[in-house]
């Protein structure tokens, strides 16, 4: 039996930071992160050995045993460490927009544009003339031709453009809006709690489902500075509803001498009912029926970058821009070039098959079959080349089923695109144990758990990463 004294004897065998350093797994995490944070690491992998051994009395580990745990922890910590950063990752999941994932992909030109940016660019300068010239011009103009609007301006995101407005137009007055429209979209952005923040006091009129025009022209006093309208994006009202059309609330907002204000969310640019999407706004229909201001995100159904867009009347935008908040809501030279970038694709009308968003949702449930067959049968051939030993994924069921993508993003919660999904099992593996091992593939595939089996949706992998996908499978 162990003596008492067995902790601190093996206490004593813990191995230095030093030791743990010119192990083989700290030489490579030297030349990786530096010698610094290697040494970083090490503290914390013998500090944990050092907590394991001291509540544990039977405890008779090795100076060698004590040494090969510290080098397998410290792989583990390092291996952890850099899953934490912002890294690629193949989408499986079939959610077009996926939030967890950066929402978006860009287009391959809005990358290119990103990489010609990072350096030194004209981000405030004016070729031409030589002097200063005005941050997003590009973009701004780009925008305002596509949409109708007189004038734009782009901030970080589309909660911060919520709030700018509010704030800008709201602030000291009364903001009258629709009960049906008081809405958390996500990430608990809830609109009353902008609304608060912003300065300005809400009037709430209507009902949950029903709001008249008189309902907000009785709301209408000397404190009345907005009129806000809410896209709900992620949440639906159906059956017994009414609400008046914008052209009735502009009509009514201007004989009032206040702004009418619509927050659309997603921010299409034109019409995508084609794609099944009959209930997301387009930004220039809005502005057509007279909004002053509208607001939508770049990187949604945009496909751009992550941004905050305010589109309306010059005369508001102008406010706007010279409002002392905007400095702190602008956008970096990356996002004006990607999403400059975007917007070309859009102008030369390209943009069905040159934004990634856009051509995934459009394509077919017949086309994703084809391309599931093809992919099965060229992993099965794979996984039977007697040159490749490797190579070996008996274990591994494959079948090809119906089910559904998802638009993602808080967009079109109805909207459901039919799809064909590869339904993968393991032999010896449980569905979330070959979940687990696709995720911490050298490039993460993120898959989706049905029925016990891992589902594989190719509507959202793009026909170059099949060959990383096919490689994760076949190493489990």
């Amino acid at each position: 039996m162990p003596s008492a004294s067995a902790p601190n004897s093996v206490l004593r065998n813990l191995p230095s930071v030093d030791e743990v350093l010119r192990s083989e797994t700290g030489s490579a995490i030297i030349s990786a992160a530096g010698e610094r944070h290697a040494a970083v690491l090490a503290r914390a992998v013998i500090a944990e050995l050092r907590s394991e051994i001291s509540s544990d009395p039977s405890s008779e580990l090795s100076k060698y045993d004590l040494l090969c745990n510290a080098e397998s922890k410290l792989s583990e910590a390092w291996r952890l460490e850099r899953l934490a950063g912002s890294h690629r990752v193949i989408n499986a999941t079939g959610v077009v927009i996926h939030t967890n994932l950066g929402r978006a992909p860009l287009s391959e030109n809005a990358r290119m544009a990103i990489a010609d940016a990072a350096g030194y660019c004209t981000l405030e300068y004016d070729i031409n003339t030589g002097k200063r010239g005005r941050r997003g011009q590009r973009a701004e103009e780009l925008l305002a031709e596509l949409t109708g609007a007189e004038s734009v301006l782009i901030v970080n995101n589309c909660a911060a453009a919520a709030f700018f407005v509010l704030t800008g137009f709201g602030f000291g007055g009364e903001v009258i809006i629709s009960r049906g429209e008081m809405v958390e979209i996500g990430g608990d952005f809830r609109v009353p709690d902008v609304l608060t923040q912003s300065g300005a006091v809400l009037r709430e009129v209507g009902t949950t489902n029903r709001t008249k025009l008189a309902d907000y022209e009785k709301a209408i006093n000397e404190q009345t500075r907005v009129i806000l309208r809410v896209h709900p994006s992620n949440y639906r009202i159906v059956g017994f509803t009414s609400m008046p059309g914008l052209d009735e609330l502009a009509d009514l907002a201007h004989r009032s001498g206040i702004v009418l204000y619509e927050d659309i969310g997603s921010g299409a640019l034109i019409d995508l009912s084609g794609l099944g999407l009959t209930d997301e706004p387009q930004v220039n229909v809005s502005i057509a029926a007279g909004v002053d201001i509208v607001t939508f995100s770049g990187d949604k159904l945009l496909g751009g970058p992550q941004s905050g867009i305010i589109a309306g009347k010059a005369e508001y935008i102008e406010r706007l821009r010279k409002h002392p908040l905007y400095r702190a809501l602008r956008v970096d030279k990356l996002t004006y070039a990607a999403l400059e970038a975007t917007l070309e694709v859009y102008r030369r009308g390209s943009e069905a098959d040159d934004v990634p968003v856009l051509r995934m949702l459009s394509m077919t449930k017949a086309e994703i079959r084809e391309r599931a067959e093809r992919f099965v049968n060229s992993a099965v051939a794979a996984s039977e080349d007697p040159r490749d030993s490797a190579s070996q994924i008996s274990d591994l069921k494959f079948e090809i089923v119906d089910g559904v993508s998802a638009v993602g993003g808080g967009a079109a919660p109805n909207v459901t695109p039919e799809t064909a999904l590869i339904a993968v099992s393991h032999t010896h593996l449980s569905a979330s144990r070959l979940e687990f091992a696709l995720r911490n593939a050298p490039t993460p595939i993120i898959t989706r758990i049905v029925d016990d089996r891992v589902m594989i949706d190719l509507r959202t992998v793009g026909e170059g990463e099949e060959a990383e996908l096919a490689a994760a499978l076949l190493s489990v």
